[in-house]
């Protein structure tokens, strides 16, 4: 069966909805990121908090508190990193029993296709849950090289030099933040993929449910509101 015949098995909406998918990831990622002024995102918010955090680190003494603290980031990254490689070697290995696959949509009268059809459905899993691997990974990395860079800061609060790697310390912090965010954002949209199994109505349906509860949490949250406070 040539590459044409291949993608014969899929329907238009089954393109589109993939596709709705994807522009949604990358939609969401950009407007996270870069919201307007008048309304910042959680993420940004909390962008300034480790800007004002790694400024109150200078004068903090002792600063086990705050190396605790980087420690658990690196905690959390290296969880999340070992659950996205464990969904990764599960989804290979339902590539490789994808006839299992089609046999419970089967019994559960989801519908009939041929395995590639299977397959590819699982790949799309795949993406995103390799997405969220590495940049769990990356994060991980990110917070390591923020505590040394914390490490490298004067005890002198005098020292010019405080300043600087404050600042450098806070815009790695920032980073590993972002990747971390990234990975999460990708294991979402991975859980929303799964419904793919079910048919191009049923992935868009979640896409469009995942889409509502990242802009919840990022846009109109409690807790977005606790960090807007001012007094």
């Amino acid at each position: 069966m040539i590459w044409m015949d291949r993608l014969a098995l899929f329907t238009t909406l089954d393109f589109a909805a993939v596709g709705f998918v994807l522009v949604i990831w990358w939609g969401m990622t950009h407007l996270i990121e870069n919201p307007p002024k008048s309304r910042p995102s959680m993420s940004n918010l909390m962008a300034d908090y480790r800007r004002e955090w790694m400024q109150q680190f200078i004068h903090r003494q002792p600063r086990i508190y705050d190396a605790q603290i980087v420690g658990g980031l690196r905690q959390a990254t290296a969880f999340f990193g070992s659950a996205t490689l464990l969904a990764i070697g599960g989804a290979l290995a339902l590539i490789g029993n994808a006839d299992q696959v089609s046999g419970v949509a089967s019994d559960f009268a989801l519908m009939e296709a041929p395995r590639f059809v299977w397959e590819i459905k699982i790949v799309l899993i795949l993406v995103f849950t390799t997405n969220a691997f590495l940049k769990f990974v990356w994060s991980n990395r990110l917070f390591g090289y923020c505590s040394i860079v914390m490490s490298a800061l004067p005890v002198d609060t005098t020292d010019p030099l405080c300043d600087l790697r404050a600042d450098q310390a806070a815009q790695i912090n920032i980073s590993a933040a972002r990747a971390f965010n990234r990975g999460l954002r990708s294991v979402y949209f991975g859980l929303a993929a799964c419904a793919w199994l079910a048919g191009p109505l049923a992935l868009i349906g979640t896409t469009i449910l995942t889409v509502f509860v990242i802009y919840r949490r990022e846009f109109a949250s409690l807790s977005r509101a606790t960090l807007l406070r001012k007094l």
